[in-house]
């Protein structure tokens, strides 16, 4: 695979508080697109690594490893046509990881403006409904069967 390309193995971190208020960030390029922490792996990185530096770059919020609660399996989901060019021509399926990351309280975040144009907290289930992405509303309404 050519290095310019992105790896189709990714990570989704459902950021959210124990009363279960989880925070959405809506896609810079596409106002409606609310989704929870996402982004592909680089280099070497393990999905744990992914995981740190994505909520880091997306939301400003320094976190160990050792926050994170990892979940047992993974996502395979077809690559949505729009993105299909930022991956090798013949790779139209992502490998996804999903973790999440209990916060006490809700709190402000600083977005990446290349990235989101606004963030919000929401409950479960109206972050759910909010939630372009099949994979990241099934998490975010799995969360109260995850032990976190």
């Amino acid at each position: 695979m050519a290095t310019d390309y992105k790896r189709p193995e990714s990570v989704l971190v459902v950021i959210h508080t124990p009363d279960l208020q989880i925070l959405l960030l809506e896609r810079a390029k596409h106002p409606g697109y609310w989704q929870s922490v996402t982004g592909s792996r680089e280099g070497n990185e393990s999905f744990t690594d992914t995981a740190v530096r994505e909520v880091a770059e997306e939301t400003g919020l320094q976190i160990s490893a050792a926050q994170l609660r990892v979940w047992p399996g993974e996502n395979i989901y077809e690559i949505m046509t729009e993105w299909r060019h930022r991956y090798a021509p013949e790779v139209t399926h992502n490998r996804e990881r999903v973790f999440s990351l209990c916060l006490p309280s809700v709190c402000d975040i600083t977005l990446s403006p290349s990235e989101h144009r606004a963030w919000r907290w929401a409950p479960a289930a109206e972050a759910a409904a909010a939630c372009f992405s099949a994979s990241n509303r099934e998490a975010i309404l799995a969360l109260p069967n995850i032990s976190v």
